[in-house]
């Protein structure tokens, strides 16, 4: 059976002989009401090497989650986010939009077992990594689990019984993208990941595709993008002499540039290659 440090440290203590009468009373409480909160959750230990739960989002699913110690926001797909009723129809999509981000959303509930939070930060998007995943094993993947969930709980896995011991532990976890956002939206700086700047395009790429650029699926009207003559149907080739040989490449570049700074943007039209010059707004 597993135990917790701090339980394991007042019982010492209690056996030393350091509290009696009504201490002693209050600490055996505290450890009962502790391991009355205490949870013991299966997972699946994928063949990718990641570990997968169960999850319940508002009560609905359960859905299967990449449980992710190394992620700093959980994710959920947008297929789950409309059944759960996380989104209600009247989203606006970003003028930025990759991979079907509808940016982050407060949930009412996360659940892994018996291991639950309320009022949780998700991220909505079809993360190509987590559907790739997916694809792989053959079975649906909706997300991941990530700190604002697992840092409330201190935790123990058994990779032998394929099960982890969660405990409340008190801890509020603050909100990880507001402060990447608060980052983001006082200037890009260099290798930041994610752009600082509204572009008003959406772009995609299949995985199977291996040609050189991203095709352009959408342009906002009135856009950057949109007075810098983008189109749909153009393959973006380079931003601000960047190769977007893929959407990471696309979000990377992105991310150099900063609002109301011009930059080239070549792209290929009726199999002909054009430099189009595009000046991003600021974000809202």
């Amino acid at each position: 059976m597993y135990r917790s440090v701090t339980a394991a440290i007042l019982t010492a203590l209690v056996l030393a002989g350091f509290g009696t009468g009504a201490d002693d009373n209050k600490q055996t409480t505290e450890k009962k009401d502790q391991e009355a909160k205490t949870v013991v959750v299966p997972f699946e230990l994928l063949k990718s090497g990641h570990l997968a739960v169960d999850v319940k989002i508002n009560g609905k699913g359960p859905y299967k989650l990449i449980f992710d110690t190394g992620a700093p926001v959980s994710l959920v797909n947008n297929k789950l986010a409309k059944e759960a009723g996380v989104l209600d129809g009247k989203e606006q999509q970003p003028l930025f939009n990759l991979f079907g981000s509808m940016g982050e959303k407060k949930i009412k509930s996360m659940e892994v077992g018996g291991a639950k939070v309320k009022d949780v930060s998700v991220i909505v998007m079809d993360h190509p990594t987590v559907e790739a995943i997916g694809k792989a094993l053959k079975k649906p993947i909706h997300g991941l689990v990530g700190f604002p969930f697992f840092a409330q709980f201190k935790m123990t896995l058994d990779y032998e019984k394929k099960t982890m011991t969660m405990t409340p532990n008190g801890y509020k976890a603050p909100d990880v993208m507001q402060a990447m956002t608060q980052a983001i939206m006082e200037g890009a700086k260099p290798k930041t990941l994610a752009p600082s700047a509204q572009w008003g395009v959406t772009c995609m790429k299949d995985a199977s595709d291996e040609e050189d650029g991203v095709d352009v699926k959408a342009v906002v009207a009135g856009g950057p993008a949109d007075k810098g003559g983008l189109k749909k149907g153009d393959r973006l080739l380079t931003l601000d002499g960047r190769w977007t040989d893929s959407m990471t490449d696309l979000y990377e570049a992105a991310g150099y540039v900063k609002p109301g700074r011009t930059v080239t943007v070549k792209v290929k039209r009726d199999g002909k290659e054009m430099e189009l010059k595009v000046t991003p707004s600021k974000g809202m």
